[in-house]
């Protein structure tokens, strides 16, 4: 991770993981990031919703904005390599 990256990772939310550059990665890994669950009748390409250091800290974003968690998957972010 980068000490001084200027990552925020509000900056996530919306854009589907594999957008995310390669200095955002460093400065999210080990961050959970929830994930509508796909289903036929929504979009393919997953958008992050919320962006947390624990998946009930991304619960309770989804909560605050009126989505039902039930929802969504939550999958801890990685580094690039």
């Amino acid at each position: 991770m980068f000490p001084f990256s200027r990552v925020e990772p509000k900056q996530a939310i919306g854009r589907a993981p594999q957008s995310l550059t390669i200095e955002e990665l460093q400065a999210l890994a080990g961050k959970f990031a929830a994930l509508e669950i796909y289903t036929p009748e929504k979009l393919p390409l997953q958008r992050i919703a919320a962006i947390g250091d624990s998946a009930a800290g991304c619960i309770a974003q989804l909560h605050e904005r009126g989505l039902d968690a039930r929802e969504f998957e939550f999958v801890m972010l990685r580094p690039p390599y």
